[in-house]
């Protein structure tokens, strides 16, 4: 099966649509051959249309063009090809025709435009399809959700993020910019060096611009691949640097047990932690290996009581359903396992098939995992057992176009979360890799400054690193107004800063 679309500027509705039913299809540049396998979905110049050939058999579907009044011409061709491969294919997708990561975010949007609960219904169940059982989770998230952004939308608020991209080893189905601890451990400690060098510049120019700290979030890779040592100098820096007593939420990924002893969780409980994560991500000791994981279920256990001896009494923890080797039965004996240990937080992760992962990389295919939306079925057993869910997001090319879900017992909301999903705060980022986004006007202008992706680069030019906190500075400082501070700090940025601002 192949994709090809013509006639619009951009196809990415339509491709992404296309597989939801087709998920491995690739999409090409050239007509297909007559006879061959293909979507074909076309903008002519007089209308619309959308063709479906599999195993012999075609459909053809047309439409006039959009009014001026109507969707996008993108959208409609999108629609036009969706309302057709459903019919082909007997497949009705969850989430419908959404292909967006923030659901819930358009709930809030729709809201604050002053759309009343009707409308949002018909926008997600008539336009988009939506299914009524993921609809009324999002609304249910949104409505939860309601109390934690009003708090974290007030005027100058920001959260802190440090990234910590290390890990003892690399799992199969991660994409995100991380060292092997054993071969570059020397990097370490100047790296560790410099965030803490960013972090006090962060405070410095947090206090310049008049912003307030909400929350603070260290994550990774894992974080606690860092010693004991190194963890009290990186966490002693953040004490140092903020009031602590003034900030809602302070979380630690504790994630691996390979790399998480009882020193570390009693260094990250002294120094001002009040949230961890301690990732399973599957209690099966195959999967965990076929994963990569260097460590046992048991060693997960043994992990989370030393967290409790240790006295964190906000506990996340994180499964993934659809794991390559896990089964349905697989993933209800994983989810049963983390309810018995009471943690606050359970965290479940649909696998998303990302290009970078050692799992695309070795060309799997998506019958090769299992029937991931049965697995996500189970999760009836969180709410049970008094869990409710409350962030959700979703990514490009997660299996079966599924999500993710945060699950939490009642006043256990991780507001970090919420916060970064739906950008409705200023999240100012440190690290190898770190995104920082300036959020202002209610979330209506966003601005991301990237540092450097590698922990090498970020190092070797970490003069840059802080020059660039020079940008975020004026944007939070200046956004909206134009006066004489703003003029005259402006003429010390370098040029290329200077242009990126004159807005």
């Amino acid at each position: 099966m192949k994709i090809y679309i013509t006639g619009l500027a951009s196809g990415y509705e339509v491709e992404h649509l296309v597989r939801l039913f087709y998920p491995m299809a690739p999409l090409t540049l050239t007509p297909p051959e007559a006879g061959e396998d293909c979507v074909w979905a076309e903008r002519k110049p007089d209308g619309l249309l959308a063709l479906v050939r599999e195993h012999g058999g075609q459909e053809t579907v047309s439409a006039p063009l959009p009014g001026p009044d109507g969707e996008t011409e993108a959208f409609a061709l999108a629609s036009l090809t969706y309302d057709l491969l459903r019919r082909w294919t007997g497949i009705r997708p969850p989430w419908g025709k959404m292909t967006g990561v923030r659901p819930v975010r358009l709930i809030h949007d729709k809201r604050a435009a002053g759309w009343s609960e009707a409308e949002i219904d018909r926008f997600f169940l008539s336009r988009f399809d939506c299914s009524e059982q993921k609809y009324q989770m999002a609304r249910a998230i949104a409505d939860l959700q309601e109390p934690i952004l009003r708090l974290g939308s007030e005027p100058k608020t920001y959260s802190l993020y440090i990234g910590i991209p290390f890990c003892p080893s690399r799992c199969s189905y991660c994409s995100f910019v991380s060292c092997n601890l054993d071969r570059d451990r020397k990097l370490v400690q100047p790296y560790v060096d410099c965030l803490c060098r960013e972090v006090e510049e962060i405070r410095a120019q947090a206090e310049q611009a008049g912003l307030k700290l909400c929350s603070i979030y260290i994550g990774g890779g894992t974080p606690t691949s860092l010693s004991a040592d190194q963890l009290r100098q990186l966490m002693g820096t953040v004490r140092q640097c903020f009031d602590l007593s003034c900030v809602v939420e302070y979380t630690v990924e504790a994630g691996r047990p390979d790399c998480t002893d009882a020193e570390k969780l009693a260094v990250i409980k002294e120094y001002g932690a009040t949230r961890i994560s301690i990732n399973p991500q599957t209690f099966s000791d195959e999967v965990l290996a076929g994963i990569g994981r260097r460590h046992s279920a048991q060693d997960i256990l043994d992990c989370f009581a030393d967290a409790r001896k240790a006295g964190h009494d906000d506990i996340n923890m994180d499964l993934i359903a659809g794991l390559p080797g896990d089964t349905v039965e697989g993933f209800e004996r994983s989810l049963r396992q983390a309810i018995a240990l009471d943690p606050e937080n359970i965290t479940v992760h649909t696998l998303t098939l990302k290009r970078a992962s050692r799992i695309v990389i070795e060309d799997q295919r998506e019958n090769d995992y299992a029937d991931v939306a049965a697995m996500l079925e189970r999760c009836h057993l969180l709410a049970e057992a008094g869990y409710r869910p409350y962030y959700l997001y979703r990514q490009k090319n997660t299996l079966q176009n599924l999500e993710n879900v945060g699950w939490c017992k009642p006043g256990h909301e991780g507001y970090y979360n919420i916060y970064i999903m739906e950008e409705v705060q200023t999240i100012l980022s440190a690290g190898a890799g770190g995104s920082t986004k300036l959020v202002a006007d209610g979330g209506k202008r966003m601005q991301r400054i990237f540092n450097f992706k590698y922990p090498t680069e970020y190092i070797q030019r970490f003069a840059e690193v802080l020059e660039r906190k020079k940008e975020w500075l004026i944007f939070m400082i200046t956004i909206g107004s134009r006066n004489v501070w703003w003029r005259s700090t402006f003429i010390t940025l370098p040029p290329a800063a200077r242009k990126r601002w004159r807005r």
